[in-house]
C-alpha cells in the first residue's frame, strides 16, 4: 500500500507543478509506424501500438531491451536472472513461441524455440526506438505474431561521435561498450561493440556476453543501401531455468547472428522495398555442467529469407502488397536435420470515406510451407476520427503459429515431441478509443482471442513421457489502457507513463489425465514510470512494476536510477529492486532483490 501512495503521490505533484508552471513542451515529431507496408503516422493507425522513442529508451532505468519491455502494460518479460541473459517475451497472455520480433522490419524468428527470440535485442545504444504491436497481426507480419509483434528500429544517420562506457555494480557486474558513427560522403557507419560479465546473484547463474554491431548505409547520395549485421555470444550458468527447479547445475551457449541488406525504390505512386537475410542461431545446452558427457543438445538453425514490400497510392487510397520467401536448415543432435520452405503473400488496402474520418483497410496473407501446406488468414482495421484528438477503431483476425521443431521432434528421458501437430490457430478481437495531443496521449482497448489447437505436454498415466499433443481450446479476453503525459516544470520536460492490463484466461475442459503447462498469464499487470529533471544536469526516474499471475501469485517491483551529465561525462546509478520483492517471473528460478549498477559514459564528437 506505501508503494502506491507513493506513486499516487508522485503523479499529483507532477500535474499540479505542471499546472502551475503553464508551460507548454515543443511539438514531437509525427511517428510513421515502420513495419507496415502501408506507411501511415501513429496517431491514424487502427490498432493498439505502443512507440518507445528514443528519449524514453535513454531516460529509462533500464539496461536492457528485455528490462526496458517490462515496463509496458501487456508485455510481459519472465526472465531468468539480470542483464536480460535469458528471458522471454509474451504478449496479452500469449505464449513465448507466440510472439514475432523483428529487427528494422526483418523476422528474426527461430525456428527450434521460441526461448530464442530475445537473444536478437541489441544493446539499448544502437535503438532508435522500439514499436509494439499487439493483437491480431498475422496479415501483416506472417507466422508466429500469434498475439503480436515487437519491431526494433536501429539508428539511422546521425552526427559523428565515439562514446565510451563501464558499468560496474551488485554481483560482480562488469560491462563494457563503445559505440562509434562516422560519415563518408557518401557511406555512414554505426558501429557498437560490448561485453557484459557477472559472477551471478546465487550458485550457477554467471554469464559472459558479447554484442557485435555494425549500421552501414551506401550510396547515401543517390539510392542508399543499407546493410545491418549483428552477433551476440552468450554463456552462462542456468541453475533452474529450463528442467526441473532441481536442476542447479544446467549451463548454457549461444550465438546469434543477423546479416541483413536492404533499399528502397519510388517512382511516382510506387515504392518498393525489397530485402535480403540470414539469421542464425547456435545453441549449446549442457545438464550438468560438470560434465557434459550426461546429456548435451546442439542445436543450428540457419534461415535465408527474402522480401518485397510495396505499396501505390491511387484515387481509391493506398495498397500494399508484398512477398516474402525463406529456407530454414536445422542442424541437431537431437531434433535431427531439418529443413522447410516458406513463402507468404500479403495485401490489404486502405480506404477512406467521409473526408478522410473513416478508414477501413482489408487484408489478407496466404502462406505455404512445405511441411504444413496452404494456410490463408484475413484481418480487417476500421477506424473512425471523431476529431483531431480522438479517434475510434476497431481490428479482427485470423492467427496462427507453425509448431516449433523442438515442439515436432525434441526428445529427453521425460520428454516426447509429436511429428504430427498442427498449426496453433486463433482469431482475435479488439476495440478502443485514442485521445492524442501535443503532450497526451490516452489509449483503452479490450480484446478477445479465441485459440484452438494449442500444444501441451499431456500424458495418460504417471511412468508415461510428456508428448506435445494439440489439446487446448482457450479464449483469453481483457483490457488494456495506456497514459503517456509529458509537461515542463522549470523549462525541463517531464515524462510519465501510466499502463494497466486485465486478462482472464477460460480453458475448455480438458479430457486428459495429466498436464505439463498451466495457464499462468498476467491477470492483473500495472506499469508506472516518471522520468523527471529539475536540475539543469541531473535527472532521474522511477520504475513502478505490479503483476498478479493466474495461479495466484503477486510481486511489486520499484526500480530507481539517476544520471548526472557534466557536458561529455555522464554519470549514472540504476537500483533495482529497491524494496527487496522476493519473487519469480518463470519456472520457480528467484529473481535478485535489492541491487545496484554504476555507470560513466563518455563521448567524443
Amino acid at each position: 500500500m506505501k508503494l502506491k501512495y507513493i506513486a499516487i503521490f508522485s503523479f499529483i505533484s507532477a500535474v499540479v507543478s505542471a499546472q502551475e508552471e503553464n508551460q507548454i513542451p515543443e511539438q514531437i515529431e509525427e511517428v510513421v509506424i515502420s513495419a507496415n507496408r502501408i506507411e501511415i503516422p501513429f496517431s491514424e493507425d487502427s490498432r493498439t501500438i505502443t512507440i518507445i522513442s528514443s528519449k524514453e529508451i535513454r531516460n529509462s532505468a533500464a539496461p536492457t531491451v528485455a528490462d526496458l519491455l517490462q515496463q509496458v502494460a501487456g508485455v510481459d518479460i519472465r526472465r531468468r536472472g539480470t542483464f536480460g541473459m535469458q528471458a522471454d517475451l509474451y504478449i496479452r497472455g500469449g505464449g513465448f513461441d507466440q510472439t514475432l520480433l523483428l529487427i528494422d522490419g526483418i523476422k528474426v524468428e527461430d525456428a527450434q524455440t521460441g526461448h530464442h527470440t530475445l537473444n536478437m535485442a541489441l544493446p539499448l545504444d544502437v535503438i532508435e526506438r522500439i514499436e509494439i504491436i499487439k493483437g491480431p497481426a498475422a496479415r501483416i507480419y506472417g507466422q508466429n505474431a500469434f498475439t503480436g509483434a515487437v519491431n526494433i528500429i536501429t539508428k539511422k544517420k546521425a552526427s559523428e561521435f565515439v562514446s565510451v562506457g563501464m558499468q560496474g555494480g551488485s554481483f560482480e557486474q562488469l560491462n563494457a561498450e563503445v559505440t562509434a558513427n562516422t560519415n563518408f560522403e557518401t557511406s555512414s557507419h554505426l558501429v557498437h561493440y560490448s561485453r557484459n560479465t557477472s559472477e551471478g546473484y546465487r550458485f550457477n547463474t554467471d554469464y559472459d556476453n558479447q554484442n557485435y554491431f555494425l549500421k552501414s548505409t551506401f550510396n547515401t547520395q543517390k539510392t542508399p543501401v543499407e546493410m545491418i549485421a549483428s552477433f551476440s555470444e552468450r554463456k552462462f550458468g542456468a541453475n533452474g531455468f529450463y528442467a526441473s527447479p532441481t536442476a542447479v547445475n544446467q549451463y548454457e551457449e549461444t550465438q546469434t547472428s543477423l546479416l541483413g541488406f536492404s533499399t528502397q525504390f519510388r517512382k511516382g505512386h510506387l515504392k518498393i522495398s525489397p530485402r535480403i537475410y540470414w539469421r542464425r542461431n547456435q545453441d549449446e545446452y549442457v545438464f550438468v555442467r560438470q560434465d557434459p558427457s550426461i546429456y548435451r543438445n546442439l542445436h543450428i538453425t540457419n534461415k535465408i529469407g527474402a522480401e518485397a514490400n510495396a505499396s501505390y497510392t491511387s484515387n481509391l487510397g493506398i495498397t500494399g502488397f508484398g512477398v516474402d520467401m525463406a529456407k530454414v536448415y536445422l542442424s541437431s543432435n537431437n531434433l535431427g536435420n531439418r529443413d522447410r520452405f516458406m513463402t507468404t503473400l500479403f495485401v490489404e488496402h486502405r480506404f477512406e470515406f467521409l473526408n478522410n474520418l473513416l478508414d477501413v483497410t482489408p487484408g489478407v496473407a496466404a502462406t505455404y510451407y512445405s511441411d504444413f501446406d496452404f494456410q490463408v488468414f484475413p484481418g480487417i482495421d476500421v477506424g473512425y476520427k471523431i476529431s483531431d484528438s480522438w479517434k475510434v477503431y476497431a481490428n479482427a483476425g485470423y492467427t496462427y503459429r507453425i509448431p516449433t521443431y523442438t515442439d515436432l521432434f525434441y526428445s529427453d528421458p521425460t520428454t516426447l515431441g509429436n511429428e504430427n501437430l498442427e498449426p496453433e490457430k486463433a482469431i482475435s478481437e479488439e476495440i478502443g478509443i485514442k485521445f492524442n495531443m501535443q503532450n497526451i496521449n490516452v489509449t483503452a482497448a479490450f480484446f478477445n482471442r479465441d485459440s484452438d489447437n494449442l500444444i501441451d505436454y499431456v500424458k495418460e498415466n504417471e511412468e508415461d513421457l510428456w508428448m506435445a499433443t494439440n489439446v487446448r481450446s482457450l479464449n483469453t479476453k481483457g483490457f488494456e489502457t495506456h497514459l503517456n503525459y509529458n509537461f515542463k516544470i522549470n523549462g525541463f520536460i517531464q515524462f510519465l507513463n501510466l499502463g494497466y492490463t486485465y486478462m482472464e484466461d477460460e480453458v475448455k475442459e480438458l479430457d486428459i489425465t495429466y498436464s505439463r503447462y498451466s495457464i499462468n498469464s498476467l491477470k492483473q499487470q500495472v506499469t508506472g514510470s516518471f522520468k523527471s529533471q529539475f536540475l539543469k544536469n541531473l535527472s532521474q526516474s522511477i520504475v513502478y512494476k505490479y503483476a498478479e499471475r493466474t495461479v495466484g501469485e503477486k510481486y511489486t517491483v520499484v526500480d530507481v536510477s539517476a544520471t548526472l551529465q557534466l557536458k561529455k561525462l555522464e554519470l549514472s546509478v540504476i537500483a533495482n529492486n529497491i524494496f527487496n520483492e522476493a519473487y519469480t517471473e518463470t519456472n520457480l528460478v528467484p529473481m535478485p532483490k535489492g541491487n545496484l549498477l554504476f555507470g560513466l559514459k563518455y563521448t567524443f564528437e
